[in-house]
């Protein structure tokens, strides 16, 4: 398994701004441990990439309880459904359709074992990585209800960002010399 520093030196020369930018997200202070480690793999579970996820996981291990690790793989895992849901019930033309009730299960939401909104921090990242309008048009309701101010929740679409621009630049560059003959 690789580090974060690891994934970083296998980000190649031309995505040198993506190595930067991720060295600027390890850096970040201006979030909890908590809420930033959380974003960071509820995104990296959203890219889908396994290498990433692993070392994301790995850090967030050393500063997150097990709670909190299980509530943002709960936000990237329901996002996930629900992402695809919503995503076609605002993009179909047949109106139908946003009237009928979901009938999913996402219990979760309404008690993810952490701090609200943290929870509705990641899933406002998943659901950017995921492209459903609509979700982040939710969540970035309920996070300015909440007292969540403009600024953290532009950093969580900016972590989403960077981590698929990560996970992205990893996959162009291969598999790294330890992975190809593990």
């Amino acid at each position: 398994m690789l580090s974060i520093e690891q994934i970083s030196d296998t980000i190649p020369d031309f995505a040198k701004d993506v190595r930067l930018n991720l060295t600027s997200l390890v850096a970040d202070e201006t979030l909890s441990p908590q809420r930033k480690y959380g974003l960071l793999l509820a995104s990296a579970i959203a890219t889908r990439n396994a290498a990433l996820i692993a070392a994301i996981e790995a850090a967030a291990s050393a500063v997150m309880t097990s709670v909190a690790i299980a509530a943002a793989k709960a936000a990237a895992s329901v996002m996930a459904m629900n992402n695809v849901y919503y995503r076609f019930a605002h993009l179909v033309s047949n109106p139908e359709y946003k009237t009928m009730p979901p009938r999913l299960r996402m219990n979760v939401i309404g008690n993810p074992g952490v701090d609200k909104s943290d929870f509705e921090l990641w899933s406002l990242a998943v659901s950017a990585i995921n492209g459903c309008g609509a979700c982040i048009d939710a969540h970035e309701k309920t996070l300015r209800a909440a007292g969540v101010d403009s600024a953290a929740i532009q950093t969580a679409v900016r972590f989403a960002a960077i981590m698929q621009s990560v996970a992205t630049a990893i996959e162009i560059a291969g598999p790294t010399p330890s992975q190809a003959s593990g």
